[in-house]
């Protein structure tokens, strides 16, 4: 018996590593998550998720990443942890009011704030991943931002407002978070 009962624990430890491995989700460093077990309201898994956060806040300890960028990670985590595949989720991101500064390069924001940009690499992972992250251009020009001072990952609009019709009338959500 007990010959049976060490390859049996082996197998279960790789089938439990292979399946948290593949339940990873996609933005590796930020956008923590929990697991809901079964849940009353269901997620369709048939649906392309196509929506656009609309960010205005940020956070008052410029060393701390701002709650309200890192909500498109959870976004895609939670949902590709729950089954979803990368091509089903579409997100975006408008940036401006309060927000402004979490788009500026780490030399810029040192400069201003005497930190790294905690923001720097969270928007490059979702850029990666996808996410069109987007400064408000009527906000970047009332605060000094070009395409020098901001993260080359970022995508100047005319305005956010005009983002946001935009990515309305392409079919995405709008979601205030």
């Amino acid at each position: 018996m007990k010959k049976l009962v060490l390859p049996f624990v082996m197998c279960l430890i790789i089938s439990l590593q292979t399946t948290a491995q593949e339940n990873q989700g996609i933005i590796k460093d930020f956008g923590q998550t929990f697991l809901v077990e079964n849940p009353d309201v269901k997620t369709d898994m048939n649906a392309n998720h196509k929506i656009i956060f609309d960010v205005t806040q940020s956070s008052e300890d410029k060393s701390v990443v701002n709650k309200y960028i890192d909500t498109a990670a959870r976004f895609l985590n939670m949902h590709a942890k729950a089954g979803l595949k990368p091509e089903q989720l579409h997100v975006a991101m408008t940036i401006h009011g309060g927000a402004w500064q979490d788009v500026m390069t780490n030399e810029a924001y040192k400069e201003k704030f005497g930190v790294d940009n905690p923001n720097f690499e969270l928007i490059n992972q979702l850029t990666e991943a996808g996410v069109d992250v987007i400064i408000c251009g009527q906000t970047a020009g009332a605060r000094g931002l070009n395409k020098t001072n901001v993260n080359p990952n970022v995508k100047f609009a005319l305005s956010a407002m005009t983002a946001l019709l935009q990515y309305q009338n392409n079919g995405y959500r709008f979601m205030k978070f």
